[in-house]
């Protein structure tokens, strides 16, 4: 059965596989590390943009060592799962001060950000060695290739899959192999229709040919996305400086520069009458929803112009920035959409 999949899993690669994807060109371990740290999460059409940016920033892992973190959070901005980004730059400057990138499974998951699939990963593109890949494309193929059931992120299926990746995992061509099996997952096994005519798996195929491919991997019991609501504060000055809120370092956004945000009228209010400042006018923009992975948040969005009296003593975390500088720094996608209708 390994040769089988590997025999065809590599020939369509081949043939139909991405073959230039930008850091494919050359797979030396940094691109190839940046790029996967971005791809946990997100889409590779998702990734590119945002790829090419960083790498244009920040083109050696020194670049991106020796840079603030809020530069790189400002260019991952959209992007979401922001620990990500910062996992990222702490690494950077770990690999910086050992003097060279990692190359083996436990140096590479000593790494922040960095497991066990993404090691695997990393090994077979970036050094072309012996790597085991179980990221969400290929735990797909897996299971509807076995026809296995039941909650894919179980303990119980998680350690059949990671043994079968291990076993179809050649020692040869290893980074084709694991190009090979995320493509056949992205473009040809997908979630949601998939084409299973130009499968090169499929006369194999034990949900296909079982007429399962529809319920596999086992849906889990969703639950009602629950739905939150904020006010933004857009507080400007006679300046057209605005206000911004350093976040705290656990939580939602954790370490960005936000918009001071309020629960209600009543909590504005009070802020209000609590700050050195004096009001000018208020006024109500349009407000918003904002999606994120498990709920929802509706923002509404107040606009408050006003005098300050910046002899007075501010709470350490406020700070005034132009909308330029502001939009620089390492803010949140809600966040930077309000800046730029400024």
């Amino acid at each position: 059965m390994p040769a089988y999949l590997q025999k065809h899993v590599l020939a369509w690669f081949d043939q139909h596989g991405r073959h230039d994807l930008p850091w494919q060109m050359p797979r030396d371990p940094y691109p190839v590390w940046l790029s996967e740290i971005m791809l946990q999460q997100t889409q590779v059409i998702t990734v590119i943009p945002y790829f090419n940016h960083l790498m244009a920033r920040f083109p050696t892992v020194q670049h991106l060592a020796a840079a603030p973190i809020d530069e790189l959070l400002s260019l991952w901005a959209g992007l979401g799962y922001y620990t990500r980004a910062k996992n990222l730059h702490r690494a950077a400057r770990l690999i910086v001060a050992q003097g060279d990138f990692p190359n083996t499974l436990t140096t590479l998951m000593a790494l922040p950000g960095i497991g066990r699939s993404t090691a695997g990963a990393i090994l077979a593109q970036a050094f072309n060695q012996y790597g085991v890949i179980l990221d969400g494309n290929v735990r797909r193929v897996l299971i509807r290739f076995h026809a296995l059931h039941g909650d894919p992120y179980s303990m119980a299926l998680q350690t059949q899959l990671w043994e079968l990746a291990t076993h179809y995992t050649p020692i040869k061509r290893s980074a084709d192999y694991a190009q090979a099996m995320m493509d056949l997952g992205a473009l040809i096994c997908t979630r949601s229709k998939p084409q299973c005519s130009l499968c090169p798996l499929s006369k194999q195929c034990l949900g296909f040919s079982r007429a399962e491919i529809a319920l596999l991997p086992t849906k889990r019991i969703s639950k009602k996305t629950p739905i939150k609501n904020t006010v933004m504060l857009v507080v400007r000055n006679t300046q057209q400086q605005v206000l911004l809120v350093r976040r705290p370092l656990s939580g939602l956004w954790n370490g960005l520069w936000c918009l001071p945000e309020m629960n209600d009228q009543a909590q504005l209010d009070r802020w209000l009458t609590e700050q050195p400042l004096t009001l000018k006018q208020q006024q109500t923009l349009p407000s918003f929803r904002h999606t994120f992975s498990h709920f929802r948040l509706d923002i509404a969005i107040s606009l408050i112009d006003c005098t300050v009296n910046f002899e007075a003593r501010w709470l350490t975390d406020y700070q005034w920035f132009s909308v330029d500088a502001a939009l620089q720094l390492g803010i949140p996608a809600p966040v930077k959409k309000i800046l730029l209708q400024l």
